[in-house]
């Protein structure tokens, strides 16, 4: 009799957890094909070199908690950042409509209006700002109203100070890496009680440096203390103006022009390839505030300076060092300029330029680079190539290929003899434009800080699933167990029957 009941059951119970499945994928896919179920969020990452534009999506009903945050779209601008429209009015606002009227197409119109917009400006409007206050605010203004025009919900534009772009870098990074949080079991969000991940980041006009540590932070300029679920994070972040790619190309020029003197119009360039010359104005070189100390007296910003490659490794490395200052530190220890910095501990993960000079150094020599050694031989390799050779190997990068040997000796220079990376901690970094399908940098971490969607508190047992499927997977397992039960007494109420009628017998 059990057996007979097993097998009147057995198929029971499959068909109701089959149903049950059909269900839960059914609502799933309803959620797929209904993008209302997801609240957006824009962030337009104001850079110097350019304007890129990120759309982020998360579950609709985890707006005020956590709820997980990917990239749902982008956008990059044509041009140059907002701050090269200086001097053109309406310039900087126009450039921006491409991609926001994307964001009009690819977000639900009816989530226009609860979708949060931002814009943040990081170190060529800081620039701009320290040289011409008044302009830097004109345009701010300008792309405000411009995005204002739109129907999302505009929370401003700012210029983000060099330590929260380092900041809002490390937390996009540990955030996507799920090392803060992480979604597990049936909705269960758990602490993975990892260790983070220390963020570089190499812009166009400065480059950052934020890691966790332990150990005493000497300038509290650099010290930040984060809250997130329930966590004290301590960090060191450290912003360089100026040592972003563009502006490290300029201070090389100026500094090539200082050293050599230009009588004859001509200046000799140990970071071009040999063979590649060009003729460059000196406003290009100094009209900056990162090179305007060493501007020649007296100055002619029209006046053309002839630049000749001469491709050699050694002197290119030497004047790229010149850049830097390492004699004076009034601290225990500093990575250049005087700027104190702890010792670098943990894995860290680079972008930005970090990332794609990595790729182009992989990709023109064969070099895996994975310790400061295999670096050098990369970028040394990179340095003796000519023009042709480069562009028989990365031909798509043809306007830029001069300029991989001065940035990739950078990069050698800055990570190994200021940051302080060795052969362990060099092992422990990974060279990263994306996490999944997500791109790197400080824009994510930017909008989870201002849209409340990072909170400080811990979060306890959250529904991995929506309402509907949660109902129907309960009263569903309800009627199973309903079911079971009914089938068990009835054998039991057989089975006493049976034995009371033989005792009449």
């Amino acid at each position: 009799m059990t057996n007979q009941r097993c097998l009147i059951i057995a198929p029971i119970a499959f068909l109701v957890f089959a149903v049950v499945g059909i269900l839960l994928l059914s609502l799933s896919a309803d959620d797929v094909r209904e993008p209302a179920q997801y609240m957006y969020g824009v962030v337009l990452d104001a850079g110097s070199s350019h304007t890129a534009m990120y759309i982020y999506k998360w579950p609709a009903d985890k707006q005020n908690g956590t709820g997980i945050v990917t990239q749902h779209d982008e956008c990059h601008v044509e041009g140059g950042g907002i701050s090269s429209y200086a001097g053109k009015r309406g310039e900087a606002g126009r450039s921006l409509e491409v991609c926001l009227n994307q964001a009009k197409e690819v977000i639900p119109k009816s989530r226009h209006h609860l979708s949060p917009m931002y814009l943040g400006a990081t170190a060529g409007m800081r620039l701009l700002n320290m040289s011409d206050a008044k302009e830097s605010s004109e345009i701010l203004k300008e792309v405000s109203a411009k995005m204002k025009s739109y129907p999302f919900n505009f929370r401003g534009a700012t210029i983000l100070s060099g330590q929260e772009e380092g900041a809002y870098g490390w937390v996009t990074v540990n955030y996507l890496l799920e090392n803060f949080i992480k979604y597990g079991f049936v909705g269960e969000w758990l602490n993975p009680k990892r260790n983070t991940v220390g963020a570089l980041d190499f812009g166009g006009a400065s480059t950052q440096i934020t890691f966790q540590t332990e150990d005493a932070v000497e300038d509290r300029n650099n010290a930040m203390t984060l809250t997130l679920y329930g966590r004290n994070y301590n960090i060191y972040t450290q912003s360089f103006l100026c040592y972003g790619r563009d502006q490290v190309l300029r201070q090389l020029l100026a500094h090539l022009h200082q050293t050599q003197g230009s009588s004859d119009g001509a200046v000799t360039h140990p970071c071009y390839p040999l063979g590649y010359n060009v003729n460059i104005s000196l406003g290009e070189i100094f009209d900056s505030p990162c090179t305007k100390s060493k501007r020649p007296v007296p100055y002619n910003n029209q006046e053309v300076l002839k630049v000749v490659g001469s491709g050699h490794y050694q002197h290119c490395l030497q004047n790229v060092s010149r850049i830097f200052s390492f004699d004076s530190c009034s601290f225990s220890k500093c990575s250049f300029n005087g700027v104190f910095q702890p010792n670098v501990t943990g894995k860290f993960m680079a972008f930005s330029s970090f990332y794609y000079v990595y790729s182009f150094l992989e990709r023109t020599t064969g070099i895996t680079v994975t310790s400061p050694g295999l670096l050098k031989g990369a970028v040394q390799a990179v340095c003796n190539m000519s023009m042709d050779e480069m562009l028989v190997k990365a031909p798509d990068q043809e306007k830029r290929l001069q300029d991989y040997c001065a940035a990739s000796v950078f990069i050698q220079v800055i990570m190994l003899q200021a940051y302080g990376f060795d052969d362990q901690s060099f092992s422990q970094v990974s060279f990263q434009r994306k996490v999944e399908d997500t791109s790197v940098g400080w824009a994510m971490g930017y909008m989870l800080s201002l849209s409340s969607l990072l909170p400080g508190e811990s979060v306890g047992l959250m529904k991995a699933l929506n309402s509907r499927a949660w109902t129907a997977l309960l009263v569903l397992f309800a009627l199973l167990l309903i079911i079971v039960l009914g089938f068990l007494l009835l054998g039991a109420f057989k089975k006493k029957k049976g034995s009371g009628g033989a005792q009449v017998i």
